[in-house]
């Protein structure tokens, strides 16, 4: 019988790394700062304090368990970078976390009986015998790097023996938090299954990606599965309106969103959404149209710089886009200064059936949809099929126009095809009908 255990919904109650791996964070964060027993212990009790119980589940799970001592010395100095070794304030390791346990004591967390529910719904489900595999699988997979970073002798055994014999949930966090600590290199695919353990798990994305050292593939505009929104229909959203001052002046906004890679190959949104601007003002299509087809994107149609100068940045749209290309250019120059941008080649073999689509949905009860479908049957059929259903889907979400699940259906077919991330399909496709 597969052991399944009450796991948490960790990302609802925590934004970044947590329990003991958090706690070891914070200590390696303050390797040139004072480290010693009662700033530790105050430290890990102010941890507690803010609403982090898990600190306190996940020593006391390790000193239940029936690892040696040397196996909990290992992960500890490990995790912590060797910034603090209980052996050198004269206490054992056990005798350590007892005292560590002592200032993190038990709290259940009180939660409402409509929140309790959902929470029970929609936790993570995986059985423990399956989690410890896949788990001891990436451990064994870094050995080699782990070895050779890691100051501490043993550290792989250690790890597996935590999985194996302790909780390889905590043992998958002790792992990550070691190979963030000396900076052990992890190649792109191992990165991306270690993202879906955690998801798997209910971590925070935070607590995967967060200083981990990724070896990732050069920049690739063709490449889009871990992007989820992206390119020009994501600037049109963060534009949407008159509603992104509340993110910061135009300036701010822009480098937030070529700069917020969140868990891609840096530079990888400044790489997509330069190829649909370069894509837009190398085309045919003239002024009139590529600026019916921003403002109806972006749902500034009706926005008057006259009553406010802030909003007339896009007043000349296409000086707009080549401001828009410049700043990805400076965010690619940041971070790989080699980098030729270059564009993919564009999906012809689909032009058909986004056509069709962007046809179909031109009988659509929304003036604007109607207004700028034959701007998109260009921008399918001249510059880039791709550009142009990715444009549809944030025009049709943009006006809420209701799509029956039949085309729903097509549309998330056609996204795969294109090679878009199952979350963009998720974030884009519009609300059914009937």
């Amino acid at each position: 019988m597969a052991t399944v255990r009450m796991r948490e919904l960790y990302y609802f109650d925590h934004g970044q790394d947590f329990g003991l791996s958090g706690f070891a964070g914070t200590l390696c964060s303050r390797a040139t700062l004072r480290i010693d027993v009662p700033v530790v212990l105050a430290l890990a009790g102010a941890q507690a304090d803010d609403e982090d119980d898990q600190l306190g589940r996940d020593v006391r799970l390790l000193l239940e368990s029936p690892l040696p001592d040397e196996v909990l010395h290992a992960v500890w100095l490990a995790a912590v970078r060797r910034c603090f070794d209980p052996a050198e304030e004269g206490t054992d390791i056990r005798g350590w976390l007892r005292r560590v346990a002592e200032v993190c004591p038990p709290c259940a967390r009180e939660r409402e009986r409509a929140e309790a529910e959902f929470l029970d719904r929609v936790r993570p489900t995986v059985p423990e015998e399956e989690l410890r595999g896949t788990v001891a699988a990436e451990i064994e997979s870094a050995a080699a790097a782990l070895r050779r970073a890691v100051a501490v002798p043993d550290i792989v055994p250690a790890l597996l023996r935590v999985v194996r014999e302790a909780d390889a949930d905590l043992g998958f966090r002790l792992f990550l938090r070691a190979a963030k600590a000396y900076s052990v290199p992890i190649g792109n695919e191992a990165y991306d299954r270690l993202l879906g353990i955690g998801e798997l798990l209910a971590h925070p994305l935070s607590a995967v990606h967060d200083e981990l050292n990724v070896r990732w593939r050069p920049v690739d505009p063709g490449r889009r599965d871990d992007l989820g929104r992206f390119g020009l229909p994501l600037l049109a959203g963060v534009f949407h309106g008159t509603d992104w001052k509340y993110q910061g002046t135009v300036a701010e906004n822009i480098r937030s969103l070529v700069g917020d890679d969140a868990v891609s190959a840096p530079g990888s949104y400044a790489a997509v959404l330069l190829e649909d601007v370069r894509r837009l003002l190398d085309s045919a299509l003239s002024d009139e149209a590529v600026t019916a087809l921003w403002r109806t994107a972006s749902r500034r149609l009706y926005v008057d710089a006259a009553f406010d100068a802030d909003e007339g940045f896009d007043a000349d749209v296409r000086a707009w886009l080549e401001r828009v290309a410049q700043a990805c250019r400076e965010r690619l120059r940041e971070v790989d200064p080699v980098h030729v941008p270059y564009l993919s080649p564009a999906r012809t073999d689909l032009a058909e059936a986004v056509l069709r689509e962007v046809r179909e949905a031109a009988g659509a009860e929304a003036a604007e949809v109607r207004d700028v479908a034959r701007v998109l049957e260009d921008v399918v059929a001249t510059v880039d099929p791709d550009l142009g259903f990715r444009l549809l889907l944030q025009i049709l979400f943009t006006y809420d126009v209701p799509v029956p699940d039949t085309r729903r259906d097509r549309y998330r077919a056609l996204g795969e095809r294109f090679g878009f991330s199952a979350d963009h399909l998720d974030d884009q496709l519009p609300r059914g009908a009937g």
